[in-house]
């Protein structure tokens, strides 16, 4: 069997509901399992750091909060390419030379972008001490981001090649790649946080390394699948890589800044709730960090569905298909609001199931914190839906390449009803924590309820 034959590319053009909903979900499942996996990632360098020491996984928790929120960002404002490279595909299904300035700016803008990223990092220590943190935690905490900062330019790399593997029909290269990634990290740690396989012990720097190498290798992953993929080759995206296309570069800087800003405002709100369930009190935090991260984990799946639908939603757009836009998105949405549906019923069914991930819930010590955990996954249960139809909706504007007004959306929507609520209800009645979580949930309907009516208007507003 020929390469070409054993990794088809996804069909660009869709006849009905039916040939969208398989060609979507082709696309999603990769990407999906992509961002679970990047999830355990992430979570490796927790169970190590966390047998060194109540400090130094305090210090590791400060330094890639600081880190992973400047990635994430910067992954965001490089993330449009994905909805510039399908518009191109769908214009012209061979758009070579289009393909190549996208995807060569996009690589540009990583570069710069993580650049200014690595200038904030290496003043993490002065940053820690104005938030508040000890001497002690913020000189550990910078000692940790001067080394994890290298891994800031090869991941936003990474983030804009799995954008164009994932548009180019190749999402199974992003899910591969990241489930080498999760035996890299744990190799990693294993070797320089405990002094293993002939490397020196080096604590919590060690696992700083360990994720620079980590980023290292995915970025060199993605190199050889893009060298080794006959249709990928012959993109030859880093052909001419020294010439600017500033046309491109400022489309991607215009389209991606307000993707960075809702990345952001997002941010801000999850971290602005974490410091309001602390002055509550210190079981209420815990119970609210747990019950975040199971919250978290059922978002990755309507999150690659919204990634699928950029894509998607892009292909059409290129080619000016009106009706073949409108059910990209709508079929994007149902499978995202529909998985949704499903969480929310273990959340609600069997909540101790889905917090045995991360803790044990049957002991006495875990009582409190479990306890509350589950009482704010109720109310999580109620927001699944609304979350992943938002994520979702947010992706198929994208893919229109509406970013401005959804930014606008989701500024309004998380800062004023959702964290304004959150304010009120948890420190002026008794509803106290549930009171925060519900305004999170506000926050995510005002959001879902704005996205979809925008996203049913799309034509009336003239953004097909």
């Amino acid at each position: 069997m020929t390469q070409d034959h054993a990794l088809k590319p996804l069909p660009l053009s869709s006849d009905g509901w039916r040939d969208e909903f398989v060609a979507t979900f082709r696309l999603a499942w990769p990407l999906a399992l992509a961002n679970l996996l990047q999830m355990l990632v992430h979570a490796v360098d927790v169970i190590f750091v966390a047998r060194l020491g109540e400090v130094e996984l305090a210090a590791s928790a400060l330094g890639i909060s600081v880190f992973g929120l400047l990635m994430w960002a910067f992954s965001g404002l490089t993330g449009i390419v994905a909805a510039l490279i399908a518009e191109e595909l769908g214009r012209k299904a061979h758009a070579v030379r289009e393909v190549r300035r996208s995807v060569r700016m996009g690589l540009w803008l990583a570069v710069l972008s993580g650049a200014v990223g690595m200038a904030v990092c290496w003043y993490g220590e002065e940053i820690m001490l104005a938030t508040g943190q000890t001497q002690q935690l913020s000189e550990r905490a910078g000692a940790f981001m001067r080394i994890v900062m290298w891994a800031m330019i090869p991941m936003i790399l990474a983030s804009v090649l799995r954008n164009f593997v994932s548009a180019l029909g190749r999402p199974v290269f992003a899910t591969a790649i990241t489930a080498l990634a999760l035996g890299a990290s744990i190799l990693g740690n294993y070797a320089f946080v405990f002094g293993n396989l002939g490397a020196p012990a080096m604590g919590l720097e060690g696992s700083a390394l360990a994720s620079v190498i980590t980023s290292l290798f995915v970025l060199a992953s993605y190199l050889i699948a893009i060298s080794w993929d006959r249709r990928l080759r012959r993109y030859r995206v880093f052909g001419n890589w020294w010439k600017p296309e500033w046309s491109r570069f400022m489309d991607l800087l215009r389209l991606g800044s307000p993707i960075m800003m809702i990345i952001i405002a997002e941010a801000g709100l999850f971290s602005g709730a974490a410091f309001l369930m602390g002055r509550i009190g210190a079981s209420e935090l815990a119970g609210h960090t747990v019950a975040l991260q199971v919250a978290a984990l059922a978002f990755q799946i309507p999150f690659g569905v919204g990634q699928a639908a950029t894509i998607r939603v892009g292909y059409h757009f290129g080619a000016r298909n009106t009706a073949a836009i409108g059910r990209a998105g709508w079929v994007g949405i149902a499978m995202g609001g529909s998985f949704m549906c499903f969480t929310a019923a273990l959340m609600i069914l069997a909540p101790e199931l889905l917090l045995r991930i991360y803790v044990d819930p049957t002991l006495a010590a875990n009582a409190a914190m479990v306890g509350f955990a589950i009482r704010y996954m109720k109310v999580a249960a109620a927001f699944q839906l609304f979350d992943g139809i938002q994520a979702v909706a947010a992706g198929a504007l994208r893919g229109l390449q509406d970013t401005r007004v959804p930014m606008l959306i989701a500024i309004f929507s998380y800062w004023v009803p959702g964290f304004g609520v959150a304010i009120w209800l948890g420190f002026y009645t008794a509803w106290e924590g549930t009171g925060v979580w519900i305004g999170l949930a506000i926050g995510l309907v005002f959001s879902a309820i704005l996205l979809t009516w925008r996203w049913t208007r799309r034509e009336r507003l003239g953004l097909t």
